[in-house]
């Protein structure tokens, strides 16, 4: 399971033709057969019992024998007082303007009555109080029919039955309360991938639903209806395999200022005027990209596993291990691959988070590097072509942890500076990044920075994780997902070159004479931003902004620079179209619009960043 993600394209496809052997025709309750040539009223314009608001013509009152008539009222009374505890009893169906009363199975010394009609000589309260039981028993029996019909047009699984259709040959499965459901025909275009919804099969689906609320929406629920097939026996237990509590119930609190894209998991940003207020990011609202439940880790029983070469040992490390390397600092900027994500939207629906532009941002990291525990563990710094693989101690129900990997020669650069990271900005991990121990690789996409990291092994291969192999990877504005192949494409390492406005905000009103424009730069793997380029007219001019921030070594800039410029306001414009453009130390430079680079995840948004403002009268 990856990020939130969006069923809304499925809905098309998922509305054909059932494969075979797949249950159909289930949607619908019945509705039950006639009574006496009369059809029950729709339930939307309420039962019509006689007197009530469906009737605006007065029913004739029919005269019966007292005999009968007290009959009619016990039958009536009987009705009422049994409800819906009585499965087959006396139908009763009042026709909307029908002149008579049937019923299905009369006792014997009332079959056929034939009821006359008088001109009041029965008494009115008689008529009175069988109008009144008369409507309840409508009403209590079309309830009654309404709910056996809808519990009696499904078939009845256990769970053992449910358990064995757990492939796409047995069929697929799952069960959601007491739903069943067939979703074999849907599993091809899970929008999370095959494989994420086969974990479910044979089971429940609020294990994984938990995880993720985006699955907790109308249009998914409206979705997964189309696969009923049953219900589960309610001789069966409450399961105990389902969620019994909130998986996120132990997140830690989080700063008010953070806009936030998801609860659950948690994922949000920092409003960008405060972001470009600091060079250095604080804590609190330092961005947050959570991919499953915080886990809650006890730094005195921690212990960080780290793999030898083959024949050679493995080192479990404690925190206090750790501290024992020698310990590096780094500033590093931090940017999630789908920041930006809701302007590459404004071209074409992708699938991912809503990011707006301040999913980045940056710390002063402390602690260990991995070259000096890989060394320790006996790999060797110049060792064959192979892949460390960094696995978290965020699971989900199955136990599948959060996973990524990075080349080999990258964690054994001496310049590359990746570290195993127990500090930020001075402090402890916070729990939202990594608490007790992260990995920090300068100048890389935020999704190799594995946090609550619990292994690290070296491979020959990239690591097997989602995240890894599917996911976080670009493709041609062409490619849907019908056809994308994700093995064709490289895993996401270092980034493009990216700018933002961070102020003045989109929509905002300015005063006339002078703007003052700032921003921050940053491009992956450590080239240095050597300009931004600022314009207020839509690109038509351009001036060169003033660039902040620290010092950085040549090759090894991991960190933003923040920027600004303070222009005159044109007298003759009303709207201000202002864009940035940066430049790193390659000449890479972003792309003047999005089209060009759309792909369907969203990802890799660098295109010129565009603020319209207006200016004051």
């Amino acid at each position: 399971m990856s990020s939130p993600i969006d069923y809304s394209s499925s809905r098309g496809r998922a509305s054909g033709e059932r494969g075979a052997g797949a249950p159909a025709g289930h949607r619908a309750a019945h509705s039950g057969g006639a009574h006496c040539g009369s059809a029950l009223p729709a339930r939307a314009s309420g039962p019509p019992y006689l007197g009530g608001p469906a009737h605006s013509t007065r029913v004739p009152t029919p005269s019966w024998p007292s005999g009968i008539l007290v009959s009619k009222m016990l039958l009536l009374q009987r009705v009422a007082v049994s409800g819906l505890r009585v499965s087959r009893f006396d139908r009763l169906i009042v026709p909307k303007l029908g002149p008579h009363v049937c019923f299905a199975s009369d006792p014997s010394h009332l079959q056929n009555p034939k009821p006359h009609f008088s001109n009041g000589s029965t008494p009115s309260g008689y008529w009175a109080a069988a109008g009144t039981l008369l409507g309840i028993g409508a009403v209590l029996a079309y309830e009654n029919h309404r709910e056996k019909a809808a519990e009696n047009s499904l078939p009845v699984y256990t769970k053992a039955e449910v358990s064995r259709h757990r492939s796409l040959e047995t069929r697929v499965w799952v069960t959601l309360g007491r739903e069943i459901f067939d979703v074999t025909d849907f599993v091809a275009i899970h929008p999370g991938g095959p494989s994420k919804l086969l974990l479910a099969a044979g089971g429940p689906l609020e294990p994984f639903w938990a995880l993720y609320a985006a699955h907790n929406q109308p249009h998914v629920r409206e979705l997964l209806a189309e696969y009923k097939i049953g219900e589960l026996s309610p001789d069966e237990e409450k399961s105990s395999d389902l969620v019994s509590s909130d998986p996120y119930a132990s997140d830690p609190p989080r700063h008010p200022a953070l806009q936030i894209n998801s609860q659950k998991p948690f994922n949000a940003e920092p409003p960008l005027e405060l972001l470009g207020e600091s060079y250095i990011t604080p804590n609190p609202l330092f961005f947050t990209r959570n991919h499953l439940p915080v886990p809650t880790l006890d730094p005195a029983t921690y212990h960080l596993q780290v793999e030898g070469p083959p024949g050679g040992k493995t080192l479990s490390l404690s925190l206090d291990d750790l501290r024992r390397f020698p310990k590096h600092q780094v500033t590093v900027t931090l940017q999630c691959a789908g920041n930006r994500r809701s302007e590459m939207a404004q071209v074409k629906p992708v699938k991912g988070l809503n990011w707006g532009a301040g999913a980045i941002s940056t710390a002063q990291w402390g602690g260990a590097r991995l070259r000096d525990v890989l060394i320790q563990a006996g790999h060797s710094p110049s060792g064959p072509e192979a892949h460390v693989c960094f696995e978290g101690l965020d699971c989900d129900p199955t136990g599948t942890a959060y996973g990524a990997s990075i080349p080999l020669a990258r964690a054994m650069d001496p310049e590359g500076d990746v570290l195993l990271a127990y500090e930020m900005n001075g402090q402890p991990l916070p729990p939202d990044h990594g608490f007790p121990v992260r990995v920090v690789v300068p100048g890389v996409v935020g999704a190799r920075h594995v946090k609550w990291l619990g292994k690290v092994s070296i491979s020959t291969e990239e690591s097997p994780s989602h995240w890894q192999r599917r996911d976080y990877k670009g493709f041609c504005p062409s490619v849907d997902w019908d056809k994308v192949d994700f093995d064709s494409a490289p895993s996401i390492q270092e980034l493009p070159v990216q700018s933002v406005i961070t102020e003045p905000r989109k929509g905002q009103t300015i005063e006339p004479g002078e703007v003052t424009v700032k921003g921050y730069a940053w491009s992956g793997g450590g080239r240095a931003i050597i300009r931004v380029d600022v314009s207020l007219d839509g690109g038509l001019t351009w001036q060169e902004a003033k660039l902040e921030g620290e010092a950085q070594a040549p090759r090894r800039a991991w960190a933003w620079q923040l920027w600004q410029i303070t222009a005159p306001v044109p007298t003759e414009l009303k709207e201000l179209n202002i864009i940035c453009k940066a430049v790193d130390d390659g000449y890479n430079v972003q792309p003047d619009t999005m089209a060009p680079i759309w792909n369907l995840r969203g990802v890799l948004s660098t295109a010129w960043h565009r603020v319209r403002v207006q200016v004051a009268s």
